[in-house]
């Protein structure tokens, strides 16, 4: 299996330095010759000049169907189309990464089941540290009456006012990819993830409240 990662950012390097380290074999594409340099003095792997969203480079780069193609390029419709193309020359999986929850939604009517949302990634790690008991933090932040989760807005509730039941407070927000400290009246938007503090025995009249259905 060889894993083809368009985008040779911080990122891109990160991605193909723990692969390399599993003895996978990787290609890492990008335009910038600079940056493909840079990435040489780090990383020894297979490197292609060019786009990563022309057909011509992916298919360079493609050996056979049990290929991955990761596209984690600064601009998610660059990834989604890579994303595409790449399926449709035939690699077996595709990965776009994708920082707009708006293209999120499109990325699941496009069938693009794999998707790397770091935003989202980032509010889940938060709200583990900050809730977990792992090595990083041996006890909860909260640990008695009051419970730091996140919820997701379902699109039912998008134009509305927030209202969180139980005096619960909101911490921070997320919305296309962007974090940001919250003021005191929020309209919510279908996708918005939000990180909630609230008692503890109101949890679950949250999760009602923002489900989906």
């Amino acid at each position: 299996m060889r894993i083809v990662i368009i985008g040779a950012s911080s990122f891109g390097l990160a991605i193909a330095e723990e692969l390399i380290e599993t003895d996978r074999e990787v290609v890492l594409i990008d335009k910038s010759r600079e940056l493909l340099e840079q990435a040489a003095e780090r990383i020894d792997c297979g490197m292609i000049e060019g786009d990563g969203s022309n057909p011509d480079v992916l298919r360079e780069a493609f050996r056979d169907e049990d290929d991955v193609c990761i596209a984690v390029t600064n601009a998610s419709e660059i990834n989604i189309l890579a994303a595409l193309i790449g399926r449709s020359i035939g690699y077996g999986r595709v990965i776009p990464q994708i920082t707009s929850n708006a293209l999120l939604r499109v990325c699941c009517e496009l069938g693009l089941d794999d998707v790397i949302n770091p935003h989202a990634k980032v509010a889940e790690d938060i709200v583990d540290m900050l809730t977990g008991d792992d090595d990083a933090m041996q006890e909860p932040l909260l640990q008695d009456d009051l419970l730091l989760t996140r919820v997701t807005v379902p699109e039912r509730l998008a134009g509305e006012r927030l209202d969180l039941p139980g005096q619960g407070r909101l911490v921070a927000l997320i919305r296309d990819g962007e974090e940001q400290l919250p003021g005191r009246d929020v309209t919510l938007q279908e996708r918005d993830v939000l990180i909630v503090v609230l008692p503890r025995d109101r949890q679950e009249d949250l999760t009602k409240a923002f489900a989906a259905g």
